[in-house]
């Protein structure tokens, strides 16, 4: 089995693991302080995993240069775009659709991995991202209209905001696949780790900044919540190292629709530890993002 396969499937596991704590979260801090808490919370833990690998003895590490800054710059604000998309997208009554729509993620990703990188796929791989994402959009879909309810919202502001969130995400993806590309040497995990690091410390300086800018306060309760957040930024720094070691070795299209069985996690939890009632249209959709994760390994 290739090694990027088993690196993303735990990445998966770990970001979900990072959102059901964050989640936790939102019942003592805003939606915003939530969501800083896992940058600025993984910022420590991925410079000691940096430290960790620079230490006497331990594995070469690449020197960054002018591409891998650019890139990860360009990676880390792509991804921030995302989130802010995805965030006011909720908004809108349409809130289901934002949501699948958001999931286009897999294709984009695809898109702007060929036009930037000249990352080519094979006919089946691109064929089992798109069954992929159709079992991804019924699954994201939990209104009682499954579905249906996709085309009767149409293309509103709510929809486009999603497709602008998986953009975002998208082309962050492919940016820093880009970033670890550009380091000259060092084992695959050495430029994730190196790549990571940069986007934390960037993403976290930039929300604090922000933050701060908005209401000083929660800088504070961001910090008071630190006996809980630090687990989210813990779980958040080892699906990242994951996703971003992953994105060296493949191409990033590949990669995102692999994490889509994180939503085969959350399906299977909700199914037997919370004994939540399933529709139909959930189970065909579990099984066609299987049936497209088995046609992109083939």
């Amino acid at each position: 089995m290739d090694v990027w396969i088993p690196i993303t499937v735990a990445a998966a596991f770990c970001q979900n693991l990072r959102s059901a704590l964050q989640k936790r979260l939102t019942e003592r801090l805003f939606h915003e302080e939530a969501a800083y808490v896992r940058f600025c919370y993984a910022l420590p833990f991925a410079a000691a995993f940096v430290l960790v690998l620079a230490s006497p003895g331990g594995r070469d590490m690449p020197v960054p240069n002018a591409s891998w800054f650019w890139n990860m710059l360009a990676g880390s604000f792509f991804q921030a775009l995302g989130t802010v998309a995805l965030v006011r997208s909720f908004a809108h009554r349409n809130f289901a659709a934002s949501t699948a729509y958001s999931k286009t993620e897999t294709v984009q990703a695809a898109a702007f991995g060929f036009v930037i990188l000249g990352d080519a796929l094979t006919a089946m791989a691109l064929g089992g991202i798109v069954v992929s994402l159709v079992g991804v959009l019924v699954l994201s879909v939990r209104s009682a209209a499954g579905p249906r309810a996709l085309v009767k919202s149409g293309l509103g502001r709510g929809a486009w905001l999603g497709i602008a969130a998986g953009a975002g995400f998208a082309v962050s993806a492919v940016c820093y696949r880009a970033a670890s590309l550009a380091l000259p040497e060092g084992e695959f995990y050495v430029r994730a780790a190196v790549t990571l690091l940069g986007a934390t410390a960037v993403q976290t300086l930039g929300m604090g900044a922000y933050l701060a800018w908005r209401d000083a306060r929660a800088l504070v309760r961001v910090a008071r919540s630190w006996r809980a957040s630090i687990w989210v930024g813990l779980a958040g720094m080892l699906a990242s190292a994951g996703w971003f070691s992953a994105m060296t070795l493949m191409p990033a299209a590949y990669v995102r629709a692999l994490g889509q069985v994180e939503l085969l996690f959350a399906f299977v939890a909700g199914l037997l530890l919370f004994r939540e009632r399933v529709r139909p249209a959930e189970v065909g959709g579990a099984a066609l993002v299987v049936l497209g994760l088995v046609l992109l390994l083939w």
